[in-house]
């Protein structure tokens, strides 16, 4: 599926993933894959069908596992590796022509953590140890961890209090990660039917990608970009909480982020209002619900600043990865340097393959500029 030098390769199975058919990849007429660090990531692949079905489509059931894969630059990299949960038919009005469409959309591996509601106890674990238990229990998706220690992280005795889970694993593994303004997603591959459980603070470090270029002539990559600078982001924090081990009042507050900002003006320090929220959390020792009050900043802190773009693959000569930071340049002062790929859509048909990118960061201007050729 190329008229640009990227290829597309689909496996799909009900239990153990294998190439498409002939049949089935000649039939293939577009896809859309969706990374984000919010939430799981997912997919919509449509087929060109008789409307007496399309050959193979028993693997399109719900629940079959659908793994996508793009070759660019020779370099074949796993973009999907996800469950299908619905599926569509829209039947053509021309009995004679195969223009009738099949699509079937779901969700990466993680949407099988959110199927079962649980009522348990979890006793003598603190919240990475949770988490790791839960990933333990799919060994069937290849998940590998990249989990991150939080800075505080009480393991409480049975003497002291039980955690409890009420909900799904998925929900759970998430509720874990807010406490600390982490993040929890799966990140497909790096080879087919493996994955990566990631389980910490956004990745603001990382290996450099290519450079989006705005308004540079020859050099420009991105066909439209806009941004957006939300002064009522930032908040701090305040209030006060008894501590649990000592029924001490102790004050809550935080004024400032604590994460790796990668804007040289961020709103934090910069902006000369910002909005107040009360610390209202109880139950908790003085460690914690100070650890708990800095994710609310953090959070908060992090997308001041959004752009929202378009790229077309063949032209940036690579794959926008999200979560990851890049660097733009090209927009102007206030708006160049390194920022955070919040999300990508990856928008593949024949002939043609965009992405969509929403970037982030806590403030204007350039921080570093680190420009890979």
């Amino acid at each position: 599926m190329s008229k640009t030098g990227i290829y597309l390769t689909i496996w799909i199975g009900k239990d153990s993933p294998r190439p498409a058919s002939k049949e089935m990849a000649e039939a293939l007429q577009s896809v859309e894959i969706t990374h984000s660090d919010e939430g799981r990531s997912g997919f919509e692949v449509t087929f060109l069908t008789a409307n007496n079905g399309l050959k193979g489509s028993e693997d399109l059931k719900p629940f079959s596992r659908v793994i996508l894969m793009v070759t660019i630059n020779a370099v074949q990299q796993v973009m999907m590796d996800g469950i299908i949960a619905y599926q569509q038919l829209t039947p053509s009005s021309d009995p004679g022509r195969e223009s009738s469409t099949l699509t079937v959309t779901g969700e990466d591996v993680s949407i099988m953590m959110d199927l079962h509601e649980k009522a348990m106890p979890h006793p003598g674990q603190d919240a990475i140890t949770i988490a790791r238990s839960i990933i333990q229990k799919y060994p069937q998706y290849g998940l590998e961890e990249d989990f991150t220690d939080p800075e505080t992280n009480n393991r409480p005795s049975v003497e002291q209090w039980t955690p409890r889970q009420r909900g799904t694993d998925l929900e759970l593994i998430k509720n874990l990660a807010d406490r600390y303004a982490y993040d929890f997603y799966i990140i497909p591959g790096p080879k087919p039917k493996k994955n990566t459980a990631y389980w910490g603070p956004p990745r603001h470090e990382g290996g450099p990608q290519g450079v989006l270029n705005v308004n540079l002539g020859p050099d420009s990559n991105v066909e439209t970009i806009n941004f957006r600078y939300n002064a009522l982001s930032p908040v701090r924090v305040t209030g006060q909480l008894q501590d649990r081990e000592t029924n001490e009042i102790q004050p809550i507050d935080v004024t400032s982020s604590q994460r790796r900002e990668l804007s040289r003006e961020p709103a934090m320090s910069s902006q000369s209002h910002f909005r107040t929220r009360q610390f209202r959390q109880s139950g908790l020792d003085a460690r914690e619900a100070l650890a708990r009050a800095q994710a609310m900043t953090d959070r908060s802190a992090e997308e001041v600043v959004q752009a929202e773009g378009v790229i077309d693959a063949a032209r940036y000569g690579d794959l926008l990865k999200a979560r990851e930071p890049v660097d733009l340049r090209g927009a102007g002062h206030g708006y160049d340097g390194t920022w955070y790929v919040k999300s990508v859509t990856h928008n593949i048909k024949r002939g043609e393959y965009k992405q969509r990118f929403v970037l982030t960061r806590g403030g204007l201007g350039p921080k570093n500029l680190k420009v890979k050729k």
